[in-house]
């Protein structure tokens, strides 16, 4: 098998006066592993369901392999879709489950078993052909929809948030398993998620959605160590988010005014003075001064010769442990409390609740953004 490009070009859908998506511009490169990530409601399904076909565009272009698929019906594109709720067939065998695309294509029955084995064998199952539906563990049934879906030879694989309904042990098996399939295949896939564990641990590259648009587009890394915008910080993991107003910017760092005073932060787009902005900093690069800290990557930053280093009073409001590591709330008579990451290393008993403390991190550690919306989920 082999991928195909998938490009969309001013893309939007339209229901009545609502747009569900607009302005989309979008490649997804062959043989890539692409993930659509965002809230609910976010417009990420649509796109799929433009994709695949079940839906035509208002406005905008999709090409699959160079070719404008407008007018062409899903089942004529090369494209196979795996369902949210899998809509395997429980009257049916493993191996009839995967063989049905071929059935309605014709094609005669031993070549259809024959084929169905060699699915199975790429999605981990050897010996289950004969078994019924009802027989599979829940990632099992996974492995037979992708297999299913494979089995009518699609140079793009779409899935819509295929293990939402796993327990979380088995959801990160399969985000491996996936993974693997998708190497050992060669087909491109364009996930759809709303965790962005799944997307990160699984894509070669994400869209962060909001809204009916599209908000950065990068490697998980980028998604994560550089957000573009307000919205992509505070949904993309753990953040605190401060905003303000620019007072000064010089030499990639911004000076914020904000409520707990004045913060620098990397400020890689020059923001103006005057401006409004957000400060972001995230959980795991913040310190306690008198908590044991002083080992990590930020407290080596920190000590770096010339090195700003943001420093904020307030008291600790609350210590969540989580095992490996705890969160700890720090609450400040002058602003919002501020989110702090500190790996369980033994000093965690060093810590009490309602004893003062002093958040510090470095402005390398901190970013910049425009003002813009927040993530609600």
């Amino acid at each position: 098998m082999q991928g195909a490009e998938v490009a969309l070009e001013g893309v939007g859908l339209a229901y009545g006066a609502f747009w569900a998506v607009r302005g989309i511009d979008l490649t997804v490169r062959p043989g890539e592993f692409f993930s659509l990530l965002g809230p609910s409601g976010c417009g990420k399904t649509t796109i799929l369901r433009l994709v695949s076909g079940f839906v035509e565009p208002t406005e905008g272009v999709i090409r699959i392999d160079g070719r404008d698929v407008r007018g062409v019906g899903p089942a004529a594109r090369p494209t196979a879709l795996v369902f949210q709720n899998l809509a395997l067939f429980p009257l049916m065998r493993v191996w009839e489950n995967v063989a049905f695309g071929l059935e309605v294509r014709g094609v005669a029955k031993a070549e259809r078993r024959r084929r169905a084995e060699e699915l199975l064998e790429l999605v981990a199952l050897p010996g289950f052909a004969e078994k019924r539906v009802d027989e599979l563990s829940g990632g099992q049934r996974q492995r037979v929809a992708i297999a299913r879906a494979l089995a009518v030879e699609p140079k793009v694989l779409l899935l819509d948030e295929p293990l939402s309904a796993l327990d979380l042990k088995l959801r990160q098996h399969m985000r491996a398993e996936l993974k693997a399939i998708q190497r050992r295949t060669g087909v491109t896939f364009l996930y759809i998620t709303h965790d962005q564990g799944e997307a990160f641990t699984m894509s070669d590259r994400v869209a962060v959605m909001s809204q009916g648009r599209i908000e950065q587009v990068g490697t998980p890394a980028e998604i994560y160590d550089a957000p573009a915008t307000a919205f992509v910080a505070s949904f993309v993991g753990e953040s605190n988010p401060l905003p303000g107003r620019v007072r000064e910017s010089a030499g990639g760092l911004a000076r914020i005014d904000t409520a707990l005073g004045p913060l620098r932060a990397r400020d890689p787009r020059g923001l103006a003075p005057g401006s409004a902005a957000i400060l972001v900093v995230r959980p795991e690069r913040c310190r306690l001064d008198g908590a044991g800290e002083g080992d990590g990557p930020a407290d080596r930053l920190a000590r770096a010769e010339d090195a700003p280093v943001n420093r904020i009073e307030g008291r600790l409001a609350r210590i969540d442990f989580e095992g490996a590591f705890a969160n700890l709330v720090v609450a400040s008579p002058a602003g919002p409390a501020l989110k702090v990451q500190v790996a369980n290393d033994g000093r965690l008993s060093r810590l009490e609740a309602g004893a003062p403390v002093t958040v510090r991190f470095p402005a390398e550690a901190a970013l910049a953004l425009p003002e813009g919306p927040l993530a609600r989920e």
